[in-house]
């Protein structure tokens, strides 16, 4: 999880069984190529900023309909789903609206490219997590719930 930069796509392969942070096409053919190369097929999520935020990572909804086909076609990431931020809000039913956008999309990338496979949705955390999974998460990021905030 977490932004990745292209020039550390050839640490990412290899010791990680799921990137979450597939967030532009560059990295997806960075990484596809590096792991090509390492005789891997590297499992990924394709980040998407539902919100629009500036401060998010990510493809557009529009952007990633546009390039789905070429990021299913690189041949050394297997797209697993899709990922996304929602902002923090103090009241978690307020990320509804950016948790269902993002199922929308898969359910429209789905129909648009069968042959990939979208079964994943990676939304919500500790704070939002219950309604990210009222709208289909099926990995949540619930870490301060378990190990405490962060300090600092």
């Amino acid at each position: 999880i977490g932004n990745i930069q292209s020039r550390k796509t050839r640490d990412a392969v290899g010791p990680f069984v799921l990137i979450h942070s597939i967030d532009r096409a560059k990295i997806a053919a960075r990484l596809s190529r590096d792991a090509e190369a390492a005789g891997n097929v590297m499992k990924v999520l394709v980040e998407v900023n539902v919100s629009g935020e500036a401060s998010k990572h990510g493809f557009t909804p529009d952007e990633l309909l546009a390039q789905a086909g070429e990021l299913l076609a690189l041949p050394g990431i297997d797209v697993a789903g899709l990922m996304t931020m929602a902002p923090f809000e103090a009241e978690p039913e307020a990320t509804r609206p950016v948790f269902r956008a993002l199922r929308s999309l898969r359910e429209r990338l789905a129909d648009a490219y069968p042959a990939g496979d979208w079964n994943e949705l990676s939304m919500g955390m500790t704070n939002d997590f219950e309604v990210a999974i009222e709208e289909g998460a099926t990995i949540v990021r619930i870490g301060s719930a378990i190990f405490g905030s962060r300090n600092g």
